[in-house]
């Protein structure tokens, strides 16, 4: 994308650019001064602003405005003289001249909803191709940012093997669970994950202030009957309780809950969020939904509890649909991920026979994010040279 032409508008408090496409994007002086890119502004080493906005004078203006011979915008701005140059493509991808109203509950670019007819595509990457190709381990990541989960085979079965995976792409958080858990079946547990029951559709730790924000459970020995996982988009399900029960959806997104863990020695957790977040543009960015660590809801208006009830109950139902989850039998040496403020897992019950032995672990998306646009910059380039 390159620009065409600009011109000064409202008194040089903005400008306006008709780019080749015949799109036409407005500016605003101070936006554009506060965000140049040039080395006075930002540094050259790590990108970080050099200046607070309170070094921009309050009546900035933009005194000249041109297009440059490759298409990019080069501004003037008074007072003080400054010049900044703008890269087309950086602007485009940075337009906010656009309608900002959005239904409530909409998703980011790039994430996929999905339901059990994922059940044919689940994504899949080995472990010893993400180790020497750096493209592959990228396309794993995304298909993570796409459906929130993926599966990874020949994944090593020796004790603690998982946390090499996690420093793929970021770094372990350690919990009070350790800095990675075991989960096989065990006598007076101090958490049902622990057991041979089967589990409702979940997120972990939703009693955690942050939450983490991804899970992986890799597997080492599993020779029971059942025990097989399974993964529900709680995306999905949020979205199609909005198209049955609008009222309910705003309701559950309105009113937060408690979630409490205190079962184990000197530990005693609590959070307030609701069981589906919105931002504050009505972005749908976590789903937190566990009824083993809901505590009694107190934050919902007597006039309203008895229809937030019914929406819980609803989403519960939706949850539990087989037509919304994709499941899958973990073999030894193969491993799952789950983005843990989107995706819900569960397992079904198992035989008292046999062994099941997977471990877990917690990290976080940051990371995952970070490293998955730093391999899509470098392919950028790569592509451009």
């Amino acid at each position: 994308m390159k620009a065409k032409n600009v011109e000064i508008i409202e008194a040089g408090h903005a400008l306006r650019i008709q780019w080749s496409n015949g799109e036409q994007s407005r500016f605003h002086a101070l936006w554009l001064r506060d965000n140049a890119l040039d080395p006075k502004t930002r540094s050259s080493g790590n990108g970080q602003r050099l200046i607070t906005v309170l070094d921009i004078p309050v009546d900035t203006v933009i005194d000249s405005a041109t297009v440059t011979a490759e298409g990019d915008l080069a501004a003037g701005f008074a007072p003080g003289g400054h010049q900044a140059a703008f890269p087309a493509r950086w602007l485009h991808e940075r337009i906010y001249d656009r309608p900002q109203a959005r239904t409530a509950g909409w998703l980011a670019d790039r994430i996929e909803p999905w339901d059990g007819s994922l059940q044919a595509g689940v994504p899949r990457a080995s472990y010893p191709l993400l180790r020497q190709d750096r493209r592959a381990l990228g396309d794993w990541l995304a298909a993570v940012r796409s459906y929130g989960f993926a599966v990874l085979t020949e994944v090593p079965t020796t004790s603690g093997s998982l946390c090499d995976i996690a420093a793929l792409f970021g770094y372990v958080r350690e919990t009070n669970y350790g800095r990675w858990f075991e989960v096989r079946a065990e006598v007076n547990p101090n958490n049902l994950a622990y057991t041979n029951l089967g589990l409702q559709a979940h997120t972990d730790n939703p009693y955690r202030d942050p939450v983490p924000t991804l899970q992986l459970l890799s597997c080492l020995e599993n020779s029971v009957d059942g025990g097989d996982s399974i993964v529900v988009d709680g995306f999905a399900v949020a979205l199609r309780l909005q198209r049955e029960n609008p009222h309910g959806f705003e309701l559950l997104t309105r009113y937060p809950v408690r979630f409490e863990y205190a079962g184990s020695a000197g530990v005693c957790l609590q959070a307030k969020r609701p069981f589906i977040e919105l931002g504050p543009d009505g972005e749908m960015i976590a789903i937190r939904f566990n009824n083993r660590s809901a505590a009694p809801f107190v934050d919902v208006p007597y006039a309203d509890m008895p229809d937030f009830y019914a929406a819980y109950r609803r989403f519960a139902e939706i949850l539990e649909d087989p037509a919304m989850e994709v499941t899958f039998k973990l073999k030894p040496g193969e491993l799952f991920i789950v983005d843990n403020t989107r995706v819900m897992h569960a397992r079904k019950a198992f035989s008292g026979t046999g062994k099941r032995w997977l471990q877990g672990c917690y990290a976080d998306k940051d990371g995952l994010l970070s490293t998955l646009a730093a391999i899509e910059a470098e392919t950028k380039r790569e592509a451009a040279e």
